[in-house]
């Protein structure tokens, strides 16, 4: 089932980054549950794209969702080292 030609790694990457975008369009308190599913699925989209296509895309892909989810990312990081809000 890939886009033209695509790899399915790539053609995911695709779908989750249009989510990602129609995710950012809604409101802030529409946008938890979408969000905390893109981003549990980030790791094993970026982890097909590094085994079909090697390091380099893999590692755009890695950017890419840092890029996204750098505040939601930053929070969680603050909140396991245990740094006050």
């Amino acid at each position: 089932m890939a886009l033209a030609g695509l790899s399915s790694s790539v053609t995911f990457a695709v779908i989750w980054a249009l989510l990602a975008t129609v995710v950012a369009f809604l409101p802030m308190r529409w946008q938890v549950v979408p969000g905390t599913i893109l981003l549990i699925a980030a790791p094993a989209i970026v982890i097909a794209l590094g085994l079909q296509h090697g390091w380099l895309p893999a590692l755009g892909g890695t950017a890419a969702c840092l890029s996204m989810f750098r505040k939601p990312l930053a929070y969680y990081w603050r909140r396991l080292r245990g740094v006050p809000q």
